[in-house]
């Protein structure tokens, strides 16, 4: 069958769910787990064949787990006002989204968190449906790289002035993300140690002298 005439979905009729779903695979050339089946109508036997009603089913294909969550995106975004360009590419067990648009401060949000939310949401909303098996990561104009290095630098500012001043330094409530690249930049580091504080959304990293 070419792609250009592939059935998306189909409705079948049966005497039960299985001898529909079967007849419905059959029909777009798909296996089970390539597709979601929806019962429509669960039929009925009658009595003496008067009233009997077949089962009826609709099967449709799930779509390709990179356009799964273009799609998804795409919705949010346009809901949000924003006309955005969306890249995707896989990688190991992740899904790396880069997001491009005029406005890119809307999309990161105060320190990033619009943009771990769209994270979030993607992946538990892809992920309910089983349609993506590995990690979703969104990112826009590198910023979390960009983010990632002034943080490592502010984390080895801080642990100088700790190990000299050999006081305690509390910074300001970061995202997850954040609070996690302080922890790893300083994990090995013989003079300080760090740990988390307070609840979201003022959670912070505290450093401290060992």
């Amino acid at each position: 069958m070419d792609i250009e005439n592939k059935v998306d979905s189909t409705e079948r009729l049966g005497s039960t769910v299985e001898e529909a779903t079967e007849e419905a695979l059959k029909v777009l050339g798909a296996a089970r787990n390539e597709v979601k089946i929806i019962v429509l109508d669960e039929g009925a036997k009658g009595f003496l064949g008067i009233g009997s009603r077949p089962v009826k089913v609709r099967v449709e294909r799930k779509p390709e787990p990179i356009q799964a969550v273009k799609d998804f995106l795409r919705e949010v975004t346009l809901a949000m006002g924003l006309d955005v360009k969306i890249e995707a590419n896989q990688k190991d067990k992740n899904l790396y989204v880069n997001l491009t648009c005029e406005h890119m401060g809307i999309l990161i949000g105060k320190r990033g968190q619009t943009l771990d939310a769209l994270q979030y949401i993607t992946n538990l909303a892809v992920g309910r449906h089983g349609e993506l098996q590995m990690g979703v990561v969104i990112d826009t104009e590198n910023y979390r790289r960009r983010r990632r290095d002034t943080l490592e630098s502010l984390a080895r500012t801080i642990s100088r002035k700790v190990r000299d001043t050999r006081q305690s330094v509390k910074l300001e409530p970061m995202t997850r993300f954040e609070r996690h690249v302080i922890h790893t930049m300083l994990q090995n580091d013989r003079n300080v140690k760090t740990h988390s504080d307070g609840n979201e959304p003022y959670r912070h990293v505290v450093i401290s002298p060992k």
